[in-house]
């Protein structure tokens, strides 16, 4: 007798009872495999599956399940584009798509080339979207300061939407999580030369609308016809400030101009800010923009004139790269001194805030670097005391990364609605959760994978520019990179 044998017997299990038992578990195995193929197949009969290809199988019993992306096996296949219109402003919008029908929108700086986007897709071709630091540490090379940093803070906005969706959470979860369920916004109003009428316009604003932060422009423009405002304005015509033609007072460097206001003039802008001031109150928050072509000066002046109005800010006042003379504004006056929107990259920012040149910086993500590097310049500044606004011109895509990088960065104080008056601006997209973009001044964060939104493109299509009717068609001339563009040897 062998020793199993013996374990049997010692059990009172014999030869005959044993063999039952065994052939009895082999049946319910059959049985439980039967009963798995019925309900992975759906109903298909043994037979058929055993005539059926692996992969028919598979595919016939994942059928309802729901099925995510694999995000390590993504990879980029196309950039298309369209460039709807904001008002005026030319805002081109691209479409990020992958092997696996996975799209990520992105939206180039207003008024920037949609080139400056398109140029990247050779780069990008063939990548994982989701190793988007990755990417944008190869493209960024390939932008600057102002519009031309557009195209490669597109890319990044499109890639976080991408990710996002790869990996079914919100953009703004994957660059660091939340500090805020709602978005301040704050309400730009262009100059109208009629004080009452501005003042009547920030007035629908703060009671009709439901903003709780506004911001005005005053400048030189607004008294350039009243004599003995301006000194030097028979030289230079001081109502082109938007001009960027060769020797232009649009195109002239702030301090070059020699253009001055004289006590008459600061006196009138003053009755000017007082008007709507009084208007809107005292418990509103106020910022102002876009005083005209002047030096630091005349900066200090005006900036001293205005402070019992107490106004959230004076921005821009001039040029952000000449460090040194916006500290001496700064510690001139006691309203905050803003700047960055024309800013690429975190650099520039941490040597305005290294020399405590300003009180807020003021970056426009789709110049900045996109949002995690906007994220980072609103930490470092967080770090040496100084607060971040966000500067936004743009159309919802740009919005909508501008909300999500708002949501993830704890000094952020407030976000540009800059199209209030546009009035499809909200119609051109739509919020995955059903939920509106913004409601009375704030803009809830969206929950949904990745930026959150899809276009309307039966909308978007009847506000396109006149000269480029271009719909997101494929562009394989831009497929082919034709330059070696390491930057050392």
């Amino acid at each position: 007798m062998n020793p199993s044998q013996k374990f049997l017997l010692s059990h009172g299990i014999n030869d005959d009872q044993e063999s039952t038992k065994n052939e009895e578990k082999a049946a319910e195995g059959k049985d439980s495999r039967r009963d798995f193929l019925k309900k992975s197949i759906g109903g298909i009969t043994l037979s058929s599956m055993i005539l059926s290809r692996p992969e028919e199988v598979l595919e016939h019993s994942m059928s309802g399940v729901n099925k995510y992306s694999a995000p390590s096996e993504l990879k980029i296949t196309d950039m298309t584009f369209a460039v709807p219109l904001n008002g005026n402003a030319r805002c081109p919008i691209i479409k990020i798509e992958t092997n696996q029908g996975i799209t990520g929108l992105g939206e180039v700086r207003d008024g920037a080339d949609w080139r400056y986007a398109l140029f990247l897709k050779s780069r990008i071709k063939g990548m994982n979207p989701t190793s988007v630091d990755l990417i944008f540490k190869r493209i960024k090379q390939f932008g600057f300061h102002a519009r031309q940093g557009g195209g490669v803070c597109a890319v990044e906005m499109a890639l976080w939407d991408l990710a996002g969706k790869a990996y079914n959470v919100p953009a703004y979860q994957l660059i660091g999580g939340k500090f805020r369920d709602k978005i301040r916004l704050y309400a730009d109003t262009p100059q109208e030369r009629d004080p009452d009428k501005f003042a009547e316009k920030m007035r629908i604003r703060l009671k009709d609308k439901g903003f709780t932060f506004l911001k005005m422009d005053f400048g030189i423009e607004l008294v350039k016809d009243i004599p003995g405002t301006i000194i030097n304005a028979n030289f230079w015509d001081v109502g082109r400030q938007w001009t960027n033609d060769p020797m232009t007072y649009g195109a002239m460097l702030h301090p070059l101009t020699q253009v001055q206001l004289t006590d008459k003039g600061i006196e009138e802008i003053c009755k000017y800010v007082e008007k709507v001031r009084n208007v809107v109150g005292y418990e509103v928050p106020l910022a102002s923009d876009h005083y005209g072509h002047f030096d630091n000066n005349n900066a200090i002046r005006l900036g001293r004139a205005v402070e019992k109005y107490r106004l959230a800010w004076l921005e821009d006042m001039i040029p952000w790269h000449l460090t040194p003379q916006l500290k001496e504004i700064k510690t001139a006056i006691e309203t905050p001194l803003c700047t960055g929107e024309d800013i690429y990259l975190k650099e520039e920012f941490i040597k305005l805030c290294d020399q405590q040149a300003v009180d807020i910086v003021h970056p426009d993500l789709a110049t900045s670097g996109g949002l995690l590097e906007t994220k980072k310049i609103g930490d470092y500044a967080e770090e040496k005391g100084i607060a971040m606004a966000m500067h936004f011109a743009g159309l919802p895509v740009s919005f909508m990364a501008n909300v999500h990088c708002a949501a993830a960065t704890l000094n952020f104080m407030g976000l540009e609605n800059h199209s209030i008056d546009v009035p499809y601006w909200t119609k051109i997209v739509k919020r995955v959760d059903g939920k509106p973009l913004y409601e009375n001044g704030f803009a809830e964060i969206s929950e949904a994978p990745g930026l959150g939104i899809e276009l309307v493109e039966e909308e978007l299509k009847q506000h396109l520019a006149p000269e480029n009717k271009n719909f997101f068609a494929p562009t394989p001339e831009w497929d082919n990179i034709r330059s070696w563009d390491r930057l050392w040897s």
